[in-house]
């Protein structure tokens, strides 16, 4: 049977179930039903804390749904817990809905765990994990447990069903287009008259859109992990690129410009609020680069500068999405090296005229309509007086089919072993050892001074919050009375380390110097009180292990190996403390 997703026909076998009472098309819309609401109910975290897969975990009875919830952030409470917390007693003999098989990032299986003890019967999954390393384990290991788990388009099959599936695709569409093609889900938004221009000869482009499509704007951004724009925006609007209205994240800025032909005054340059990267030629004004530094811009230098290294520059960054809200130049480049996956076009009621009037995307070499791109799935709303324009230029990969899992490529080729190399790296959550990182969900109970024991959410939680421990200020109090309480991990960073981008003298006074033995303190309890990730942790004996971060040169290794690795260097110490063998205390 093959079927359409947006526009990409997928082969799956056929297969009849009855065993499971399928024979009417209500037990197939009921099916489709929960699994469209775990896909609903997992988008409301998009936009909140970025970047991490969208989860939802729906619990029901036939048509009763008892339990559900979804992944807020990596570092929190795991959907399929929060769903069982929620239906508490009636979860025995449940099935429980999932828009995407869980991920084991945590090292410690939360997410099975939970729907075993809590007595689920059944569990229907929209799609499988689209990381290589994730993927099937957690179908393994809740059949191993007398768990049934069906997979939509595998195992169940009618048209409302594939529907449902189309859902799941969706919501997760950035992390299967980041699997699949390893550069962000990357969107370009523009602003068009009836016309098609995006300003007048002049440059002039305030307002073309309506309020209304503006506002949308600041959705779309809020849901993106950065924004990228060329060096004519930044001269031509001073804009801030902001996430006004948009939701709790604000994405990072970025600003591509070859020469750095850029005003020593701008919007941009303000990072009290959000960051902004600028990436250019290696070697391009120096001192102006010096000039960014001095504001708090981070400046990328690259070899080549071009669309598709700094998207590939942003993947290592760990970014899923990313918005082009770009000139048409810039705006070509990005299509021509299969950049874009996706077009928002805000065409409004208006006529501007102009031969040299800029249009949205530049020369693409094409010289007949036979060579139009094609957008896939487009779909029309009107916004105010505009009209909204959107659809695919890439079909959302369906990769499991494609991509067999690490125990399948093992029985074809026994001589496989993953994570084989000497090197491990570590970055996000999701990474085979994600659970090393600052940001996993691992609570600390810590000394409070006192005599007593503080619990912390995470390593990150309790890192941040002691920049200001000891200050006696009731802003630096404030702050670290609202990292206790943020809900993620990255939450917590970004209150950190907004208050010490702004208030920089409310830092405590030896912060420089007591920083690792409080990253130190920190991941010393984490490793000793819980065992699987002390297990993993001594797994890696005789591998050196590297924090991948490319911006974070003190604790990460940097994008070219030039950071300091802190984190990793701190992690070997304690490997090596825990194996009982002698090792060199780290200190700057």
């Amino acid at each position: 049977m093959a079927f359409s997703i947006m526009g990409a026909a997928f082969q799956t076998p056929i297969i009849c179930n009855i065993k499971n009472n399928y024979n009417n098309n209500s037990s197939y819309s009921l099916e489709a039903n929960h699994i469209r609401r775990a896909a609903e109910i997992a988008d409301k975290s998009a936009g909140f804390t970025s970047p991490h897969p969208n989860f939802g975990c729906v619990i029901a009875k036939g048509v009763n749904i008892v339990g559900e919830g979804f992944l807020y952030a990596q570092g929190t409470k795991c959907a399929e817990l929060q769903a069982v917390e929620a239906a508490r007693e009636l979860s025995n003999g449940a099935t429980a809905y999932l828009n995407m098989e869980p991920g084991d990032c945590h090292g410690d299986q939360t997410a099975v765990s939970a729907l075993i003890k809590a007595g689920i019967s059944r569990v229907v999954l929209g799609i499988r994990h689209p990381l290589k390393h994730l993927r099937g384990n957690a179908i393994r290991s809740l059949r191993s447990e007398g768990v049934q788990v069906d997979v939509l388009g595998e195992d169940l099959q009618s048209q409302s069903i594939e529907e449902a599936l189309k859902s799941c695709f969706l919501v997760n569409a950035p992390l299967l287009y980041r699997a699949a093609s390893r550069v962000p889900f990357s969107v370009l938004k523009y602003a068009m008259t009836l016309d098609g221009k995006i300003a007048a000869s002049s440059g002039h482009a305030w307002w073309i859109s309506s309020k209304e499509s503006r506002h949308r704007v600041f959705e779309i951004r809020g849901r993106c992990d950065a924004i990228i724009v060329g060096g004519n925006t930044v001269r031509r609007d001073d804009p801030k690129l902001t996430a006004r209205h948009g939701g709790g994240h604000t994405p990072v800025r970025i600003v591509m410009s070859q020469t750095l032909n850029l005003p020593e005054v701008g919007n941009l340059w303000d990072v009290s609020e959000v960051r902004t990267i600028v990436a250019t030629q290696r070697g391009a004004r120096k001192s102006f680069q010096k000039l960014l530094a001095s504001k708090g811009v981070e400046v990328v230098e690259f070899d080549i500068l071009n669309t598709r290294s700094v998207m590939e520059y942003c993947y290592d960054r760990g970014y899923l999405s990313v918005l082009w809200e770009c000139g048409g130049t810039l705006a070509a480049s990005a299509i021509s090296s299969g950049c874009v996956h996706k077009v928002y076009a805000f065409v409004a009621p208006k006529i501007i005229g102009g031969k040299n009037a800029p249009t949205p995307v530049g020369e693409l070499g094409m010289v007949e309509m036979s060579q139009a791109l094609n957008l896939i799935d487009v779909s029309f709303e009107q916004i105010g007086p505009d009209m909204l324009v959107t659809g695919f230029l890439q079909p959302i990969p369906d990769l499991t089919p494609v991509i067999p899992s690490i125990d399948e490529t093992s029985a074809i080729d026994p001589s496989f072993t993953p994570y084989e190399a000497s090197i491990k790296f570590f970055y996000k959550t999701w990474d085979p050892y994600g659970a090393f990182s600052n940001f996993s969900a691992h609570p600390l109970q810590m000394p409070d001074g006192n005599g007593g024991y503080l619990t912390w959410p995470s390593v990150e939680h309790y890192y941040q919050a002691h920049k200001f421990a000891g200050v006696d200020d009731l802003v630096a109090k404030d702050c670290v009375e609202q990292i206790k309480s943020a809900k993620s991990p990255e939450e917590a960073a970004r209150i950190g380390r907004a208050l010490q981008r702004k208030h920089p003298n409310l830092v405590r006074s030896d912060w420089d110097t007591a920083k690792i033995e409080v990253m130190y303190r920190a991941l010393k309890c984490k490793f000793s009180i819980y065992p699987h990730l002390n297990s993993m942790l001594l797994s890696t004996e005789g591998s050196v292990l590297v924090e991948a971060s490319p911006h974070d040169l003190f604790w990460g290794g940097g994008r070219e190996g030039e950071g300091l690795n802190y984190l990793g260097r701190l992690l070997m110490q304690l490997r090596s403390e825990f194996l009982g063998e002698p090792s060199t205390s780290i200190s700057q």
